[in-house]
């Protein structure tokens, strides 16, 4: 008995894995399809260049925190660098270097550099593997 019930255990494991694999292979290809319309990506083109005209707004304010965040990445400062807000889009490059709890403190949006240096300022936050 006790045999039987762990091989029905392993098949429904099996089962369940592979329809979460289907499920997640769906999503993206649905997540795929939607990003590839034309519209879209105009809509993201436009976000990206507000993101981008407003992070050059706030750069002669907020340039002291970038420089601070570098300054901590030089000398390895972990203390410095676990009090700087976790908010970040990893798959686009950006990191923001405000203090943690700065979009209530300091209502201010997220802050920093995207991937090619330029300042960028965005609401909202993506995991790494996002």
């Amino acid at each position: 008995m006790t045999g039987d019930r762990t091989e029905e255990q392993r098949v429904q494991d099996a089962v369940t894995r592979h329809v979460r694999s289907r499920a997640f292979a769906e999503a993206e290809d649905v997540i795929s399809y939607l990003l590839s319309d034309p519209q879209v990506r105009e809509a993201g083109a436009r976000i990206e260049a507000a993101e981008t005209e407003l992070g050059m707004e706030l750069h002669d304010r907020l340039r002291p925190f970038q420089d601070r965040y570098d300054q901590a990445v030089r000398d390895g400062d972990v203390a410095r660098l676990t009090g700087i807000c976790p908010g970040k889009h990893g798959r686009w490059g950006r990191i923001c270097v405000l203090d943690d709890g700065h979009e209530t403190s300091m209502e201010e949006p997220h802050w920093g550099r995207n991937s090619e240096g330029q300042p960028i300022a965005w609401v909202g936050s993506a995991p790494d593997d996002w």
